[in-house]
């Protein structure tokens, strides 16, 4: 679809910002470009709708040499994203979408149909913003209305320069989760720029990693974090994106406080420590801490209009605990295959000593990716 052949780039000062560029990028995936600031992405991809002018090489879109042909033509039929959005004020919502269809020549009906399907697509109601002005949008939505502008005249190639780097995290969050969407709708061939690891290993299909105008590594978001070519890439991914060891803590390293109380409790009080603690379970122990069972708040519930009765009338046995001295590799299968939430944590003569959680798994996977030496 897009080729680059031995592209180089030197501007008249004498700066060479791309070094003999070679780059494949199949028809209807999405490619980040990424790298440190000066890099070359965005020079890279400058160069696809010849904004920027490569000193050596050649570009190909379907095997034709794009030097050959006209520029104006060449960007008509490549839709283009920019960091700032460039909606033109003077211009409702709908006169902005449909400016480059109206250059192509469309007729009123089909741009206006095509105005209102893409608004649609990124929840937009056409009623409701068509006829407004970009002022009267959100950063968030009128960079919606900047993403299907570029779709409008249907290109096969869109490129995207930073589009959402403007935006609060949460917006940008959002409108992320929208491009990845609406790809598997579009299948268009796609090439974003962005200097966010995370963002890119979010959207794309394969991540072009530069650095000093030289392609450092092109390859899918799963082989570069399990595989990184050098320091570089391993510096610029950062150290806990990669590869997960098979190493563990004990139990006892990672096991917290449990909720507990003695089985002569009233149900009142029961309820009362669980609002104070937070909890939906408590774990009961006789006077020397050995785990009788457990209640939950639908157990007390079923009873707590009668008052003479205790913890102990309402407990359900807890079958399912894990040893100290037995390998964290056992509570994690315990939990996935019981799907519960928390699992008691006890000796050999049963006295509870903690419970292992579903989010102290959680944080302790997420510590455990760790270099691949």
């Amino acid at each position: 679809m897009i080729e680059f052949n031995g592209v180089a780039k030197t501007y008249d000062t004498g700066q060479q910002v791309l070094h003999d560029v070679n780059l494949q990028i199949h028809q209807g995936e999405l490619i980040v470009l990424i790298g440190p600031s000066g890099c070359g992405k965005t020079t890279t991809m400058k160069m696809i709708n010849r904004l920027v002018t490569p000193t050596k090489g050649t570009i190909y879109i379907d095997n034709q040499d794009i030097s050959q042909k006209d520029p104006v033509t060449l960007r008509r039929n490549i839709g283009y994203v920019i960091q700032n959005i460039g909606l033109l004020p003077h211009m409702t919502i709908e006169e902005n979408v449909a400016l480059v269809p109206k250059l192509k020549k469309w007729d009123a009906d089909r741009y206006r149909r095509r105005v209102r399907d893409l608004m649609q697509m990124v929840n937009l109601d056409p009623d409701q913003y068509a006829q407004r002005y970009p002022a009267e949008l959100s950063g968030g939505q009128q960079q919606r209305i900047g993403v299907i502008r570029a779709m409008a005249a249907d290109p096969p190639i869109i490129l995207m320069d930073e589009p959402f780097s403007a935006l609060d995290p949460i917006s940008r969050e959002q409108l992320q989760d929208e491009l990845v969407r609406l790809q598997e709708t579009i299948r268009k061939t796609i090439v974003f720029v962005t200097h966010d690891i995370d963002e890119a290993i979010k959207i794309g299909n394969r991540i072009c990693i530069m650095n000093e105008g030289r392609i450092i590594q092109f390859d899918t978001p799963e082989q570069i974090l399990r595989h990184p070519v050098n320091e570089f890439v391993r510096g610029f991914i950062g150290e806990n994106r990669l590869q997960l060891t098979d190493s563990y803590p004990d139990i006892a390293d990672i096991m917290v406080k449990p909720i507990i109380s003695g089985p002569d409790r009233g149900l009142a009080a029961a309820i009362r420590v669980m609002r104070m603690k937070k909890v939906d379970t408590l774990l009961i122990v006789d006077s020397e801490g050995r785990l009788l069972g457990k209640a939950s708040v639908w157990d007390i519930h079923k009873h707590y209009q009668d008052e003479n009765i205790t913890l102990q009338d309402v407990l359900q046995p807890a079958n399912c605990v894990v040893e100290v001295a037995q390998p964290l590799a056992e509570a994690i299968r315990l939990i996935s295959q019981h799907k519960i939430a928390y699992l008691p944590v006890v000796d050999k003569e049963r006295k509870l000593l903690g419970v292992i959680t579903r989010a102290s798994l959680v944080d302790i996977m997420a510590e455990n990716f760790a270099e691949d030496a």
